[in-house]
């Protein structure tokens, strides 16, 4: 139910400089503090109870992952590639190398019972290569009574303790059973994994012959073995999220520094050249989008010679190899050309009448002036809880347990320790996720959206209350905004809605996560109506589709008004959802014509803010260090659009002091409008009724 507002916050006088020195202490948003209570406090408390389950839910992940896990493999022994913590210890040692190439011959038949993760693997430095005079041998990690040699001197005779060995010994090497294996084929490191080449080394098959070693397969199979292995979805998919942490520093820089510079300077610019802002920000975001779409094309290979590369370290120039990385950058690239011919084409289109709409709103903008420090303080906080959240996903999405398999494999191995050949304890290790880590991964996923848009909210509604309160404050100029009004709109929010705001961010982070779990179903669905041609099926999944993307719309918007109208009045968020929207069903046309400029060039601003994220993101990606060795990221494509979408929203943060302070102003005056008498407001200044009641006239003209 609407009643005035003047009741909560407009019949109360604003101090006045002349009215001595003890009103020189009143705070400049005492005018809206009036009759405020605390709002919606059980969500409050459900919000509270998130955070303490959220903390929980990272604290089981870090003590249980290991990021290692995503992108190294695992040796006979259950040890992870590279870890520090292994038995033995393995740091340095991060190249996963099957010994025996008889059995990785095996597990490439599709009939067979085998798996390649079964068969004997060892963490190795590099991979090794045969020599042209002798034959080279890799042999097990040193142990037993029989091998004294530490793990540095075993490291130091490249893995070669063959002279040392027993007659049994010898005789169960040149069966392919250990402990020492033959180098016979040459192996590039691929993704750290060890993957042959077909080309075998003669002179070290004749020296195997003559020793009596026994027959060796080959053939092109040899290496699609190793290659299917490293190109599985679920190899890739944790490649994928370990390029997030390796690129840490690239998130830093291009996802938070280099954003929040750009969004500054942008506000800065649109402050003082509003019109001008408008072919500005049109045209930088053409060129933009432009060259991130050639940089897809020369990441994909479609241009140039800069095509990303699953090898690490120096190989044979003339051997090429390419994995499933390479194809997502070609659908991307695909996509990208298609996203950037519809972006320019629309651009280009609507520049002219957004530069009529600009010219409305540019006596509003250029007041705002010290609400742009604001923003950092959101900024900070979303900054250290990405840094968490991003650690704490990565040790959730690793911390399975490390089990051995149980298979019907030929992997019979020598055992060190045992001294005799282990047919019982030879299978390889696996890595089991139960599904209580799946739930916890999915809860940790939508902590990270609510805690963002909750984030966004509060910023929204501090802002909306340091405008509010110059507005009915009898029109004082919003450049004198200063930060006592931000401090005292943070305290009456902290003090009475705080849990207003988790309700409001709630709702927006569960439909949209709703929309997101139900878009893979409908998408089956629709294949299976379109296989069975049931037109019925068909209608309603489209037409569910965008009934959920309407509802998702109108909450939203319902939202971010609706955070306006609780800093202004303090009610209870459904109630001043239920003001703002009858606010807005009553001056539709006087809200619509001026909120072009939030919605159309404040959003293509926010899209040249992540885009340049973006575009330096990839040319920080392309450097020496992310190309080779430990921290090679195996494609540029997530962390890039990771950047993309973190620079979006620290955009988002600041950009919305423009946003939230039209809207504010907007719907400010549109409530003392119909308040006042005979249409007329009593608390906005001389230039916002001009250019306001300019509006008015205007669209009167046009009805």
């Amino acid at each position: 139910m609407r009643f005035p507002l003047g009741a909560v916050i407009g019949r109360y006088p604003f101090p006045s400089s002349s009215n001595g020195g003890q009103d020189q202490n009143i705070e400049t948003g005492d005018v809206i503090r009036h009759g405020r209570k605390c709002r919606d406090i059980p969500f409050l408390v459900f919000f509270i109870a998130f955070w303490i389950a959220l903390i929980v839910n990272s604290s089981f992940g870090f003590h249980k992952g290991n990021p290692l896990r995503l992108t190294h493999g695992l040796d006979y022994k259950g040890n992870v590639c590279g870890d520090k913590n292994g038995n033995p210890n393995l740091h340095g040692l991060g190249v996963r190398y099957w010994v025996n190439p008889n059995q990785v011959f095996e597990s490439g038949f599709k009939d067979t019972h085998s798996d390649l993760e079964d068969f004997k693997s060892i963490c190795l430095r590099d991979c090794p290569m045969p020599s042209n005079d002798t034959l080279k041998w890799v042999c097990n990690y040193p142990e037993g009574d029989e091998i004294r040699l530490s793990m540095e001197q075993w490291v130091s005779r490249d893995y070669d303790y063959f002279s040392f060995l027993t007659p049994d010994m010898r005789k169960s090497s040149l069966q392919l059973l250990g402990p020492c294996y033959p180098v016979l084929f040459p192996s590039v490191n691929v993704l750290w994994s060890c993957e042959f080449m077909t080309r075998k080394s003669n002179v070290s098959l004749q020296q195997w012959h003559m020793m009596g070693g026994q027959t060796v397969d080959d053939g092109m199979i040899l290496d699609k073995t190793v290659h299917k292995s490293i190109n599985s979805q679920s190899s890739v998919l944790k490649r994928y999220v370990a390029d997030i942490g390796k690129s840490w520093p690239v998130l830093i820089v291009c996802g938070g520094i280099i954003p929040l510079i750009l969004s500054v300077i942008w506000l800065a610019m649109i402050q003082r050249l509003v019109s001008a802002m408008t072919w500005i920000t049109v045209a930088l975001f053409d060129i933009l989008i432009i060259s991130v779409t050639i940089f897809f094309y020369l990441k994909a290979g479609w241009i140039g010679n800069d095509a990303i590369t699953p090898i690490i370290g120096t190989h044979d120039p003339s051997y090429h190899l390419s994995g499933r990385e390479r194809v997502h950058l070609h659908l991307a690239a695909v996509f990208m050309t298609v996203i950037m011919v519809v972006a320019i084409l629309s651009s280009i289109a609507i520049a002219r009448r957004i530069f009529k709409a600009t010219s409305v709103a540019s006596k509003i903008i250029g007041e705002v002036r010290a609400l742009i420090i604001f923003p950092i303080m959101p900024y900070a906080v979303l900054g250290i809880f990405y840094m968490i959240w991003i650690s704490a996903i990565l040790y959730l999405l690793s911390s399975g347990e490390i089990v051995r398999d149980r298979c019907n494999a030929n992997c019979c191995a020598y055992d060190l320790k045992m001294k005799q050949v282990n047919c019982e304890r030879c299978c390889g290790h696996t890595i089991h996720y139960t599904p209580h880590i799946g739930i916890a991964i999915l809860f940790h996923l939508f902590g990270w959206y609510w805690v963002t848009q909750f984030v966004k909210a509060f910023s929204s509604t501090v802002i909306a209350g340091s405008v509010a309160s110059h507005y009915w404050g009898h029109g004082e100029v919003l450049q004198e905004i200063s930060f006592l009004p931000i401090f005292s709109s943070v305290k009456r929010l902290v003090r009475y809605n705080i849990g207003s705001v988790a309700i409001g961010s709630l709702m927006v982070s569960f439909i949209e996560s709703l929309a997101r779990i139900l878009k893979p179903l409908r998408k089956k669905l629709m294949v299976v109506d379109i296989k069975t041609h049931n037109q019925v099926g068909k209608v309603l999944s489209v037409s569910s589709h965008f009934a959920l993307t309407c509802i998702e719309w109108i909450i939203r918007s319902v939202n971010h008004n609706a955070y306006i109208m609780i800093a202004i009045t303090g009610e209870s968020f459904f109630a001043a959802s239920a003001m703002a929207t009858e606010l807005i069903k009553n001056n539709i046309l006087r809200i619509g014509k001026v909120n072009v400029i939030g919605n159309v060039i404040l959003f293509l601003g926010k899209l040249c803010v992540s885009l340049a994220s973006a575009l330096f993101a990839f040319l920080m990606l392309d450097t020496h260090k992310y190309k080779s060795a430990h921290d090679k990221v195996s494609s540029p494509l997530i962390p890039v659009l990771v950047c993309w979408g973190l620079g979006f929203v620290v955009a988002t943060l600041f950009f919305a002091v423009v946003e939230v302070s039209i809207d504010t102003i907007i719907l400010s005056y549109c409530q003392d409008s119909d308040e006042g008498h005979r249409g007329t407001t009593q608390y906005a200044t001389p230039l916002l009724f001009e250019t306001l009641d300019d509006q008015n006239e205007a669209d009167r003209h046009d009805q």
